[in-house]
């Protein structure tokens, strides 16, 4: 267990480091040092969905019994994947301390920073990022522990599928991305928009249908069904799972409808809409 985790360790953290050493110092880009960690910090989510995302298809679609075919990738990716989820939290901070450096909040360099200053940015951090930093606690210390022990080598296909939700994680990237570049009006942020939209709805909050229809095929069990012949914890965690997956498909439809609305125009009045 320690070799894969160990590998862990040293991959994300060092893409990250090898990735914004680069941007700084290639002569044809020479970034600055805040420019060069957000998009670092993106460049490796990227890459580690995209990982995640190719060893769930190998998974899912290797197990031809969805309950007791293994593969050996479900296991050795998530125990691969734990450590990046604790240097995610690190790098989302490090994010959002540098966002906060370049709006002066934290003073020019020559000055003495105010005593917590720093505590200060970090619970602003704390705030603005709760859902996503519970989000990989639980991952961590319920959804590994979870996935190693409670399993015990069954229902590889479902953690394949689950980690196929990663999907959409490289579209969110560069999508933020492109919007602290100011190039919110771009083809290319359309299109990514778009593409976005259509992975997180069809492999973060359409996934769970399909996974309970899955095992309805399985069983014999028509979908509706299957919520009453599992036990009471599997709903549980499942609806535990896609409740910020709703709320973040929310927060995307609200942007996309910013996004697509033609510039100048505005909602509706009330007085309009009872025409």
């Amino acid at each position: 267990m320690l070799t894969p985790m160990v590998a862990g360790g040293v991959v994300f953290p060092g893409l990250f480091l090898l990735s914004k050493n680069t941007l700084q110092r290639l002569p044809q880009l020479r970034w600055g040092e805040a420019d060069a960690v957000i998009v670092s910090a993106r460049l490796v989510s990227s890459v580690q969905a995209v990982m995640a995302s190719t060893a769930g298809y190998i998974v899912s679609t290797s197990c031809k019994h969805i309950i007791d075919d293994q593969h050996w990738l479900s296991s050795a990716y998530t125990q691969f994947a734990v450590p990046y989820f604790i240097y995610d939290i690190y790098a989302m901070f490090l994010c959002h301390w540098h966002k906060h450096q370049v709006k002066g909040h934290g003073g020019d360099e020559g000055e003495t920073r105010a005593p917590g200053s720093t505590w200060a940015v970090a619970r602003g951090y704390l705030h603005k990022e709760f859902l996503m930093v519970l989000h990989h606690a639980v991952m961590v210390l319920v959804c590994f522990p979870l996935s190693v022990v409670w399993r015990q080598g069954k229902g590889d296909f479902f953690l394949g599928c689950l980690l196929m939700a990663e999907v959409s994680t490289p579209f969110v990237c560069l999508g933020k991305i492109l919007i602290q570049y100011k190039q919110q009006h771009t083809l290319l942020h359309k299109v990514n928009g778009a593409l976005m939209l259509l992975s997180f709805l069809c492999c973060r909050v359409l996934l769970f249908p399909y996974l309970y229809w899955a095992y309805g095929r399985h069983a014999g069990l028509p979908l509706l069904s299957v919520p009453l012949a599992i036990p009471a914890h599997v709903n549980l965690g499942a609806a535990l799972l896609l409740a910020p997956q709703l709320y973040w498909f929310f927060l995307i439809c609200r942007g996309a409808c910013r996004l697509f609305r033609p510039r100048g125009s505005r909602p509706p009045s009330p007085c309009q809409t009872q025409d």
